[in-house]
């Protein structure tokens, strides 16, 4: 197991996504309109504090970890999400025409967005499209289906916001987008990975189906800065 897959927010911080990185120090974080997620090497033990002095009043911020944390002083705990880490390690990839799937560009942010909302894949944001690599599936010019990519480390590249309206389930839109980013990723001689909540018993059999490995847990924990109150 790669040590950067263990901390992946970081890693992408100083690797991929270092274009992106904001903060100082050893903390980084994303644009809270591109992504919540933060990050600090694992054995930094004032990561949390450092992040407090940074960012401002209620900002809210997502920490994944493969370990369990408890709430960190000056910090709210909004939801905390135990995940699943998922590799795709096979050389080969899909044969599939991908005739439906539209490259998803700034214009098609307001449908993104309101299609991630109804769906609820994580977070999503005005600037998560900073990413790249979006593509979607309309019905009479609603986006119905989409993903894209998030975290980018060293050769690895994770799949995200993999999201199918309800009402337009079952006609197999998420495996063919799924695929298709798998097949790109595969082009550039790098490794596809995703993050899914361990709850989600479909979409695992899907990427199971598709070939995807697991590679142990990821915690998630959605937190909400709060002010420290001084020592009486």
């Amino acid at each position: 197991m790669k040590e950067f897959l263990d901390n992946p927010v970081y890693y992408a911080l100083l690797s991929g996504d270092a274009g992106k990185a904001l903060g100082e120090g050893q903390v980084k974080y994303f644009d809270k309109e591109v992504s919540p997620f933060v990050g600090f090497p694992e054995d930094f033990a004032d990561g949390f504090k450092e992040l407090h002095k940074q960012l401002p009043a209620d900002r809210k911020i997502l920490y994944a970890t493969r370990n369990e944390i408890s709430t960190p002083e000056g910090w709210e705990l909004i939801q905390s999400v135990h995940g699943a880490q998922f590799l795709y390690l096979s050389e080969k990839g899909f044969e599939d025409t991908f005739s439906e799937l539209v490259p998803l560009e700034h214009q098609h942010v307001d449908q993104m967005v309101n299609l991630a909302t109804l769906t609820k894949p994580g977070p999503f944001g005005k600037r998560t499209i900073d990413f790249g690599n979006y593509n979607g599936i309309f019905h009479h010019d609603e986006l119905v289906a989409m993903t894209g990519r998030r975290l980018h480390i060293y050769d690895h590249i994770e799949i995200s916001a993999v999201c199918t309206n309800p009402d337009y389930g079952g006609r197999g839109y998420a495996q063919q987008l799924i695929k298709h980013q798998v097949n790109s990723i595969l082009q550039e001689k790098k490794i596809p990975f995703l993050h899914v909540r361990a709850d989600n018993k479909r979409a695992i059999d899907l990427y199971e189906k598709l070939g995807f490995t697991r590679n142990g847990v990821m915690n998630f924990y959605f937190l909400r800065k709060r002010p420290i109150l001084p020592e009486q």
